[in-house]
């Protein structure tokens, strides 16, 4: 099997849409054209990230699906060539949201959907305002280059979600994000956040034998609010292999396309030598099932 070429696009937003994405369209091509065949872009891209705090106004930011994003990212696909995974406000009916990620396919037709299961509400991150959990289930989307495991950001905090993604058939875990830390904290305790979101996610690539492939944005968005200074998205966009091995990096405070190249074939050979897998004790998984244990 030929080797999968990923790129993953890091982008600073603006408060423009029709700015982001054509920004994001440069880079997409910019990808393409280093041979990425599979581009897989942040959460939310196409706007500044709206959850920092609950404003009923901000649900006019949402779009159906199909909609103008599909129509917009699909006609560039097909353009190129390329399977694109995008990450929009989805807008299902009156009253009811989503955080959604679309997978597009090389034809410009939507391979499938996920919608984000997981849903935080913490200082800066109020998502449990806009977003109704996610209906879809873990199921991975089948395309051209490959079976997708679409997560999306707080997903990736959870090993559940990963491992179901595997036993599905995910051939690859894809996490759109975008994740920062408040600029007023201390130094140290920004790095302990950042250090902590790449180890979980590295666990999941050797917990399941399976490429991870996480996209973050970048930059510094303010809180229009006194009480708050905003979000410093962290960047550092990566990509890890079959045993967690880091393949590519992007920096933190800077915009960035990345292309790495996957062997399709690692998956399987990694999996004879360690099989997780095998040696799962199902019959003793029961209290996963629990809220909590006493």
């Amino acid at each position: 099997m030929k080797p999968l070429i990923v790129g993953l696009i890091q982008q600073r937003n603006t408060p423009d849409i029709d700015t982001n994405r054509r920004r994001l369209a440069d880079r997409i091509r910019e990808a393409a054209g280093r041979g990425a065949r599979l581009i897989v872009l942040p959460e939310l891209h196409n706007t500044l990230y709206f959850c920092d705090r609950q404003d009923p106004a901000r649900f006019d930011l949402a779009e159906t699906v199909p909609g103008p994003s599909t129509r917009y990212f699909g006609d560039l696909a097909r353009e190129l060539g390329v399977v694109l995974v995008i990450s929009l406000f989805e807008k299902r009916g009156a009253g009811l949201y989503h955080n959604t990620a679309v997978v597009i396919e090389h034809d410009g037709s939507m391979a499938g959907r996920y919608r984000k299961m997981h849903i935080p509400d913490d200082p800066g991150y109020h998502e449990k305002f806009y977003f109704t959990p996610g209906d879809l289930g873990f199921t991975p989307i089948r395309t051209s280059v490959g079976v997708l495991g679409v997560l999306v950001c707080w997903d990736q905090w959870y090993p559940e979600a990963a491992r179901i993604m595997a036993l599905h058939g995910a051939e690859y875990l894809i996490y759109p994000t975008a994740i920062g830390w408040d600029p007023m904290e201390p130094r140290d305790e920004q790095v302990r956040q950042r250090d902590a979101w790449i180890t979980v996610q590295r666990s999941h690539a050797i917990a399941n034998h399976v490429p991870v492939i996480s996209v973050n944005r970048t930059g510094t968005e303010p809180d229009p609010g006194p009480d708050r200074a905003g979000a410093q998205f962290w960047g550092s966009s990566f990509v890890a292999g079959c045993q967690g091995e880091m393949l590519a990096q992007a920096p933190e405070n800077e915009e960035a396309v990345l292309t790495i190249a996957l062997d399709p074939t690692r998956t399987e050979t990694v999996r004879r030598m360690w099989p997780f897998l095998r040696d799962r004790r199902i019959d003793a998984y029961g209290d996963l099932l629990k809220r909590f244990s006493e």
